[in-house]
């Protein structure tokens, strides 16, 4: 077998937007493929024939999207096929094109238009679909107006392209630019009529909305603001027929997750935030809607209720909630795996799938359930399953398995300092030799509360196929552990960073292929914050790269889209209350002790972790004499790693490989 290539990234196949048609015969799902050529990805509707167990491409124009069945054989969906709908859209008008397309014959034919940028569509019945999307107030009513009337709107918001007005924080968003006074909105959409409705107001954005069981009501969870946004939030009930929406909110400060309708009842999750900070898990409630009745369902569960195991091969997005018969389907992270579960009405949870890896998503209708996975080290492929057994249908990613060496990562534990048993992997070379020494690179997550796991991930077996030894671990502030364990808030760069340390001395002391006098670091988000860290108080490193990475916590707070409630939060200290504390966790206070030589990435566009935070690092080491060197992505944001444009996605890679291979071989 070959060792992984750099270039293999151009050939992986990352699947989203699995759908079951209404009567559970058929499954579409979106595959997309980077395009070389034109520094993109491609996006092509697949079909799976649940009956015959075929599989089979359903369009080819690579620009189709967000599949939706309308009926057994009828599917929406979006696409950018036609050139005037892309030259409108680069112009600054806001659409969204529909195409149907009857998946048993005939073509593909352009349906209607929403004067929107769409984010998400659901059906509510046979006449109506609901829709969010962004609402910028500079348009106000676009929808509404004559095709004269919105060229003029346009036209003004051409002339003034080289302002910002800003009045309210968050200003802007990672991966959404400059959002001040622009909301995520929620719209019904007659398909006879071709009428818009707005559901909810010009100052909330709707963060979730639910299937409709009668085709009549729809639950919203909306944060509404002016000026700062909360982390608090609000549960609604909007009945069509009266054209109204009820406030549900059941107590004040309170963060809800998701609300869906089960047995006649609201079930929603969510938490107070009141122990634990904005990370806290959610629980499961019940709520009566006659009587208004809030129950707690799940005193004792204590996880995530969503996939946060690290990967570097997913594009688009997947289902991890919903309701199907008197169950509530959802994924949740538990230790190192992404697993599927369900809940009943009185709170009764089960676990459904059991193979080590990753559920990124998934569909369930009339108890059969489809859904994509990363499993056993393979790529994302779709999986059903069937009486607890996981039945693999496609076979876009086997390739990697036929043709590449795969280091899979071996799991130990270790105790740490307090007692606390701490999980961590070790990967080994490509062509390892026994006796022999390798260098070796040590990978840490962002989140913090995320984790890594046993899933494929091609940044890792990249490294691995170039000849160094991998190591990584679940320190302290990870997920999968509970609260308790995930809560490092006021501790940034103490507990952590010794789990992370004592896995590093742990390999060394049990691996001997390890060679102590070529070891790196590396990570992104937090991982980056801590390699910042680590550079600064220990020289065991001869090699660092910090990605998308905190050099301040303090200007971190001012700047970023989530730093003003991020950083209290998470270091209970404001830049007024404990200026000194935040300083004291900032990675630049010890940037004079730096020796490491360290490249920094990090992308223009990353308002989560501003440019300003890599730059700082990066000329304080450059004024303390510390060989580095900073390379910044035009036009990318804080994903860049994950679903950046592919050539900037492989120019990032072939940094990294560089930057070790010069300081560590």
């Amino acid at each position: 077998m070959e060792r992984i290539k750099l270039d293999d990234l151009l050939k992986f196949k990352f699947l989203s937007s699995l759908t079951i048609s209404p009567d559970a015969s058929k499954v579409a799902f979106v595959v997309h493929e980077m395009n070389q050529d034109d520094n993109n990805y491609k996006s092509i509707i697949w079909l799976y024939d649940a009956r015959t167990a075929q599989l089979s491409q359903l369009t080819s124009s690579n620009q189709d999207s967000s599949p939706l069945w309308l009926n057994d054989s009828k599917l929406l969906f979006v696409s950018w096929r036609d050139e005037k709908d892309r030259k409108r859209k680069e112009n600054g008008e806001p659409l969204t094109p529909f195409y149907t397309i009857d998946v048993t014959r005939g073509e593909a034919k352009r349906t209607f238009e929403l004067p929107f940028f769409v984010k998400q569509i659901k059906k509510l019945n046979e006449n109506t679909l609901l829709f969010t999307a962004v609402y910028d107030h500079r348009l106000k009513d676009f929808w509404k107006l004559s095709k004269d009337e919105r060229e003029n709107v346009l036209k003004t918001l051409k002339e003034e392209k080289d302002y910002e007005v800003l009045d309210e924080i968050p200003f802007w968003s990672n991966g959404s630019g400059f959002t001040n006074k622009k909301r995520i909105r929620l719209f019904s959409y007659n398909l006879q009529t071709g009428q818009i409705v707005p559901i909810s107001d010009e100052l909330s954005n709707v963060e979730h909305f639910s299937d409709s069981l009668d085709g009549r009501t729809v639950l919203y969870v909306a944060n509404r603001f002016e000026h700062v946004m909360k982390r608090s939030n609000d549960l609604y009930l909007y009945d069509l027929e009266k054209n109204e929406s009820i406030k549900l909110t059941h107590t004040d400060n309170f963060r809800y997750t998701f609300a869906e309708f089960i047995d006649g009842k609201v079930i929603f999750a969510g938490s107070d935030m009141r122990r634990y900070g904005i990370n806290e898990n959610p629980k499961f409630y019940s709520l009566d809607l006659s009587s208004g009745q809030v129950e707690l369902l799940t005193p004792d569960f204590d996880a995530s209720l969503h996939n946060s195991v690290n990967s570097d091969c997913r594009f688009g997005s997947n289902r991890t909630f919903k309701v199907d018969g008197k169950y509530l389907y959802f994924v949740s992270t538990q230790w190192h795996d992404a697993q599927m579960y369900r809940i009943d009405g009185s709170g009764r949870i089960e676990q459904l799938t059991f193979n080590k890896g990753s559920v990124d998503g998934f569909d369930v209708l009339s108890g059969k359930i489809f859904f994509v996975g990363l499993r056993n080290m393979k790529l994302q492929e779709i999986y059903e399953l069937v009486v607890g057994e996981e039945k693999q249908i496609s076979q876009f990613n086997e390739w990697v398995q036929k043709e590449r060496h795969i280091s899979r990562p071996e799991r130990f534990t270790f105790t740490a300092n307090d007692g606390v048993t701490i999980e961590g992997w070790i990967m080994k070379p490509f062509g390892f030799e026994p006796g022999k020494k390798y260098p070796t690179v040590l990978e840490i997550h962002g989140g913090p509360k995320t984790v890594y796991g046993e899933v494929f991930f091609h940044e890792m077996q990249l490294l691995a196929s170039e000849g160094y030894v991998v190591l990584y671990c679940n320190p302290r502030g990870s997920d999968g552990r509970g609260n308790e364990f995930a809560d490092i808030r006021g501790k940034y760069g103490t507990i952590d960073y010794e789990d992370i340390m004592q896995l590093v001395d742990e390999c060394l002391k049990n691996f001997a292929f390890i060679d102590e006098s070529k070891l790196g670091v590396t990570g992104g988000s937090y991982g980056g914050f801590m390699t910042n860290w680590i550079i600064g108080h220990t020289h065991r490193f001869k090699a660092a790269v910090s990605q998308r990475s905190i050099a301040n916590w303090i200007s971190k707070f001012g700047t970023t889209d989530i730093g003003y409630f991020f950083v209290e939060d998470q270091h209970l200290a404001t830049p007024w209350s404990d200026f000194e504390k935040l300083w004291w966790h900032s990675p630049m206070r010890y940037a004079n002790e730096v020796k490491t030589p360290t490249l920094f990435i990090h992308s223009e566009e990353d308002y989560r972790c501003w440019l300003v935070e890599g730059i700082q690092m990066f000329t304080s080491l450059k004024y303390h004499g510390v060989e580095t060197k900073l390379v910044m992505f035009r036009g990318e944001n804080h994903e860049l790693s994950r679903s950046g444009k592919p050539l900037h996605r492989m120019r990032r890679l072939k940094e990294i490989l560089d930057w070790f291979e010069k300081h560590l071989k």
